[in-house]
């Protein structure tokens, strides 16, 4: 599933094609997503511009005036990505936002994605009450963690990506970042200090900011609003990489299964208190 990175780098892919333009048209060709597309999209949002692309969690934001506003998802292998007209749509291209210049495509091959709107702007929208903190915001830190984290007996990586704790992570950034902060993925949250959460949190930023400046992870055939892949996944420190040698101590990476989820860690670095 496209994380806070990938999701991150739609929003700034596709921002400069489409803000400050008139939404001319649009077309759902499949309206078998998680949710049903709306009946009323096609005929409620074509004539208003688009004022703002922004991102919350993982979601895609898109305000509009008069005052509406667009939330999208890209579920578990979708992507946002803006066409030229002469470009025929694809199999998978199941809702299409045409503008002046091109369109936005929303392909989405296994229909877990999401296109929902409502008479407000974007970011009030329910689905995104309960949404935590970003990570990559300047009041996010490790007294926050610390903070939140007290009373919690989950282990730290599922409380990492609890939407309702912490905005946009989920599997391969909160390995990563416990990779880098040299802590076990399922140490109970609530018994970890504030000196580690302060660690922590310095590198989640930084394995967010880093992901982000790769391009993202390419995950199944998730690419960025330009259409071009991601590359994290190959300095990955953690994920993915069992049984290969950890890249700091050269122990092999171990992978647990916690909550029906696999997690990924070194032994020797991320030792179990």
């Amino acid at each position: 599933m496209p994380e806070l990175p990938e999701v991150e780098i739609t929003c700034r892919g596709i921002r400069p094609h489409v803000e400050g333009q008139v939404l001319r048209a649009v077309t759902v060709r499949d309206a078998r997503l998680r949710q049903p597309v709306p009946d009323d999209l096609a005929a409620e949002l074509p004539g208003r511009a688009l004022t703002r692309v922004g991102r919350r969690g993982k979601y895609l934001l898109f305000d509009f005036e008069p005052i509406a506003g667009l939330v999208v998802h890209l579920g578990m292998s979708g992507s946002l990505r803006f066409a030229a007209p002469s470009e025929p749509p694809g199999p998978y291209d199941h809702v299409e936002f045409r503008f002046d210049e091109g369109a936005l495509r929303l392909r989405d091959p296994r229909r877990f994605g999401l296109v929902v709107w409502h008479a407000a702007p974007a970011g009030s929208h329910p689905l995104l009450a309960d949404i935590g903190p970003e990570p990559l915001e300047e009041g996010f830190d490790g007294a926050y963690l610390y903070r939140a984290s007290r009373g919690v007996h989950a282990p730290v990586k599922h409380f990492l990506m609890d939407a309702r704790r912490v905005a946009g992570i989920g599997n391969i950034y909160a390995s990563e970042s416990l990779f880098r902060a040299r802590i076990h993925p399922l140490t109970p949250a609530g018994r970890i200090g504030a000196k580690c959460y302060d660690v922590l949190a310095r590198e989640l930023k930084a394995t967010l900011l880093d992901s982000i400046a790769a391009g993202g992870s390419t995950l199944r055939d998730f690419v960025g609003g330009d259409g071009r892949p991601g590359y994290f996944q190959q300095r990955y420190f953690v994920y993915g990489r069992e049984g290969e040698p950890c890249r700091v101590c050269g122990a092999r990476i171990a992978r647990v299964v916690s909550a029906g989820r696999s997690g990924f860690f070194c032994p020797v670095c991320q030792k179990h208190d």
